[in-house]
């Protein structure tokens, strides 16, 4: 018999891979969520636009979600929300930057009448049966906070994305004496981050990339500079500008987001932009080098990204030379480092210098190393242990690191999406598995689109072919020469002839004025078209034959 007396933890993203976060705390009647977050394509998914997580179970318990709980603002944790929102109406909380954030990712989805409500650390949220408590920490994006929730059960600590900086920017010092009164209360489960699990010591401090930064900005004081980084890293962002100023350098921004996330951040004091600094990318061209630096996207190396273009001489108004030189401010998500390396060999080529992490010590990563996850470990001291955000790779090392920290192998578990975790004041097991995964957002239209993305995959693999017959609707003849289309097939001339005289030939044994739909005929050609191909080239393409009437 179940025990009603449960606490539920499903994992929709964010466990076995980095990004998509995305976790659910059920008790009995009530249900709260913790981030909904996006990833990126990778290259088998052609003309996908992002992945989110499969939010099926969510839907089918909708009159159960109490609230939407956000850790900070970035993509792997709030992208997911305006998809989320279409098709559900609940309260979202979040900080101010977080929440300033999602407005702007809400309005270009169309979203109206959601529901945000803005809190401070320290804050105490009721939902249900969930208290849920803001805690500050420190990550590279202001506003980020672990979660404190108290549960008919116990108290379940979420680390969200963070790192233990004792010099950070602006001063705001993770609250180590919170965290610490929270583990005296005898903490029942701890969800912590995993992303920096492999990393030994401490994460950098941001302090130590200002100073580098303030160094480059001194070696190449007679060139242009251009900047690369998240736009979602206003603290690093700030720090440009404040070495702008220094340096007397007039500012422009390159890439939308980027634009977006700096108003956004100006517009609620996050962001102090320097009078008269900000100038329009269109009219650089007007500006010396060495009065100029560029703030741009692309850190990633993502496709479509102001620094890409750049790089590859598509950028409108960013034209590369020898005169450049290009900070990647930056360290590669992991899967980017192909793209990443690509522009930066484009970068080159044309004659820019480019310093990355690799040469200089100009990024600070967000991410917990391993002696600041024994810091968490060893303050909030639970009971049982989950890891999440991070490959298995990482979640595998995360609990080897709580087993040092004093935990048993009964006291950790390593969870996958779809799996759920039943909890009670006294034991940690494994439920049922649920309905979970992903959804592909492609242009306007959203879900799991398999045959759509298989289809990509297999003309890219093989090509297609379109065989074009137009006959007479009286007569059922042929009107004129068939026409063959291939691309990526590789057919040459004499193969496009021999496949418009077997087009011919089907139709000579066919009574077409007598068929109904012509799906057998269609049938037929597909047929006879794909072995001649596949006996001339050994390959499948996808054969298209196309009749029409006139």
């Amino acid at each position: 018999m179940k025990n009603k007396n449960t606490l539920k933890v499903r994992f929709l993203g964010g466990v076995g891979e980095i990004g998509k976060n995305m976790t659910a705390l059920e008790f009995q009647k009530d249900i709260i969520i913790i981030d909904a977050g996006l990833t990126f394509p990778t290259q088998d998914m052609p003309g996908i636009d992002l992945v989110i997580p499969d939010i099926t179970y969510i839907i089918q318990n909708k009159e159960k979600i109490k609230g939407l709980f956000l850790t900070h603002g970035h993509e792997d944790h709030i992208g997911g929300v305006p998809y989320l929102l279409k098709e559900l109406d609940v309260p979202v909380y979040g900080t101010k930057l977080t929440l300033t954030l999602l407005e702007n990712k809400i309005k270009e989805q169309g979203v109206k009448g959601a529901k945000l409500f803005s809190v401070e650390p320290k804050t105490v949220i009721k939902a249900g049966c969930f208290s849920v408590e803001f805690v500050n920490v420190n990550h590279s994006i202001a506003g980020a906070v672990a979660l404190s929730i108290n549960t008919p059960v116990g108290i379940v600590f979420h680390s969200g994305d963070f790192k233990v900086d004792l010099t950070p920017i602006g001063n705001d010092i993770i609250d180590l004496a919170r965290l610490t009164e929270i583990g005296k209360r005898k903490v029942l489960l701890m969800m912590c981050e995993s992303t920096n699990v492999e990393r030994s010591g401490y994460s950098m401090s941001e302090s130590v990339v200002y100073d580098n930064l303030d160094r480059l900005f001194s070696q190449n004081k007679h060139r242009r500079l251009i900047v690369a980084t998240f736009a979602s890293n206003v603290y690093r962002i700030q720090q440009i500008l404040n070495l702008a100023q220094k340096n007397k350098r007039k500012v422009a921004l390159s890439g939308r987001s980027m634009l977006n996330v700096i108003e956004a951040a100006r517009s609620i004091g996050e962001l102090s932009v320097p009078k008269d600094i900000l100038v329009d990318i269109e009219r650089i061209k007007n500006i010396p080098d060495k009065e100029l630096v560029v703030i741009s996207t692309g850190s990633q190396g993502e496709p479509m990204s102001a620094l890409t273009r750049m790089a590859s001489g598509e950028s409108r108004d960013v034209t590369i030379g020898r005169n450049d030189t290009i900070i990647i401010s930056a360290s590669p998500i992991p899967g980017n480092e192909k793209n990443i390396y690509q522009v930066i060999n484009n970068l080159y080529r044309k004659g820019a210098e480019v310093v990355y992490e690799s040469l200089e010590k100009i990024h600070a990563s967000g991410h917990a190393c391993q002696e600041e996850l024994k810091i968490m470990h060893s303050l909030i001291r639970p009971k049982f242990f989950i890891p999440v955000h991070g490959e298995y790779r990482h979640l595998k090392k995360h609990v080897e690191l709580a087993k040092e920290m004093g935990l048993k192998d009964s006291q950790s578990l390593i969870c996958d999406i779809g799996d759920t975790v039943e909890l009670t004041a006294k034991t940690m097991r494994r439920g049922e598995k649920f309905p979970a995964g992903s959804r592909l957002v492609d242009g306007l239209s959203v879900g799991e689109a398999p045959s759509v993305v298989r289809d990509r995959r297999y003309i890219s693999a093989e090509g297609i072919v379109v065989a074009v017959v137009c006959i007479s609707a009286e007569s059922g003849l042929i009107l004129q020469e068939p026409d063959v289309i291939g691309k990526g097939a590789g057919l040459t001339d004499e193969h496009v002839a021999d496949m418009k005289a077997i087009i011919l030939k089907v139709f000579s044994n066919y009574n077409v004025k007598s068929a109904g739909d012509k799906t057998e005929l269609r049938n037929s050609l597909r047929k006879k078209l794909r072995d001649y191909v596949f006996k001339k080239i050994k390959k499948n393409p996808m054969i298209l034959p196309v009749i029409t009437e006139v």
